[in-house]
């Protein structure tokens, strides 16, 4: 199958899923994310399938995310239900990633953000490059660390790394994507080729069960998992100390101005977390409260009404607009302090029995 938005193929037992618009680093939109279901329903009811590869076309990246502005003219134009069912369709799509039946690998050169970290994150294998670009920036925005990020960052990363990284949107890296778990392995940029190759040959030995099969991909590429990264202890204890297990925002900003130990460190997230959305500071915090140990179903419950909230709030409009379309990079949040930030409080509660999230 071929469309504008997505190419397919299969060689041997290896069904392959390319995202198709390199122009804007592979944007998810919604015809995409419905091919991509389409595509997945087609590979996951053939019997020549047992694996299932994602990659983005171009160079510059896997999958920049959702396109935002695209979302942005939608509010702009007062439609915004059309944005929910945008976030409910993608929410659902990172959801069957997860549920899927065979072995899914994701190729995530270069670029790989939001959208494509959600896409990456149920699969058995993340499989980085020295150029990949890994980050949830979404508070800069006017939004939150979404497509699941507020459960699954914990079941990655070090301890106090789903927090920094979902409150600053910090760029982590090539090798520093396996340091922090966000990758399973890694391949020299420019031995991509030789590697899907290898998986094509692999996939025709794969067992039929995904967990099985998923013993045996991470057996074959044990080389891919055994590279050297330098362990970077300080970093790790920085963020273990200012942003793990913490009460509030303002706990964690209260740690940083205080941290004699890792000034520069500190004085750069305080930085950062100025620019950000203080209304979405105080909800990925809060989703991240809530979130972590919970189900995918869940999180995807809780996120996808806190995804309501917030295109209908200021901040998200503004954001966009700052950040992406005027690029003044100069929004005007409101509120505008963290003091000043209210969230409602029903906003977060599920009612696990009534989840209608569905792979």
């Amino acid at each position: 199958m071929e469309s504008k938005r997505i190419i397919t193929g299969r060689v041997n037992q290896m069904f392959t899923i390319t995202l198709n618009r390199p122009d804007v680093i592979n944007s998810l939109d919604a015809e995409m994310i419905r091919s991509m279901q389409t595509a997945l329903n087609e590979a996951e009811s053939s019997p020549l399938v047992r694996l299932v590869v994602i990659q983005g076309n171009g160079d510059k990246g896997f999958c920049a995310g959702g396109d935002v502005k695209a979302v942005y003219d939608a509010v702009k134009h007062g439609v915004p239900d059309k944005d929910m069912e945008f976030f409910q369709e993608e929410y659902m799509l990172d959801l069957r990633i997860f549920r899927f039946a065979k072995p899914i690998v994701v190729l995530a050169h270069g670029i790989t953000m939001g959208g494509g970290m959600g896409l990456a994150a149920g699969a058995d294998m993340v499989v980085a490059t020295e150029n990949t670009l890994m980050a949830m920036p979404e508070t800069r925005i006017g939004f939150f660390p979404d497509v699941g990020a507020t459960g699954w960052m914990f079941r990655k990363c070090p301890a106090g790394y789903p927090e920094f990284l979902g409150l600053t949107g910090h760029r982590i890296k090539g090798l520093q994507c396996l340091r922090l778990g966000l990758a399973s392995h890694l391949v020299a940029d420019d031995m991509r080729s030789d590697f899907i190759n290898d998986l094509e040959l692999l996939s025709e030995k794969l067992p039929r069960d995904r967990s099985k099969a998923a013993q045996v991909l991470f057996s074959a590429f044990t080389s891919l998992r055994n590279n050297k990264y330098t362990p970077d202890l300080e970093m790790d204890d920085w963020v273990r100390r200012c942003f793990s297990k913490k009460s509030s925002v303002n706990e964690i900003l209260s740690l940083l101005s205080g941290s004699r130990q890792y000034k520069d460190w500190s004085a750069q997230a305080l930085t950062t977390l100025g620019k950000n959305s203080p209304t979405s500071l105080v909800l990925t915090f809060s989703l991240l409260c809530r979130n972590e140990k919970k189900t995918m179903e869940e999180v995807f419950a809780r996120e996808l009404n806190a995804a309501r909230f917030m295109i209908h709030h200021p901040d998200f409009s503004e954001g966009i607009r700052a950040q992406l379309v005027d690029k003044d990079k100069n929004p005007a949040w409101q509120p505008d302090t963290i003091e000043d930030t209210c969230l409602p409080g029903a906003l977060l509660d599920i009612d696990p029995a009534k989840i209608k999230m569905r792979a």
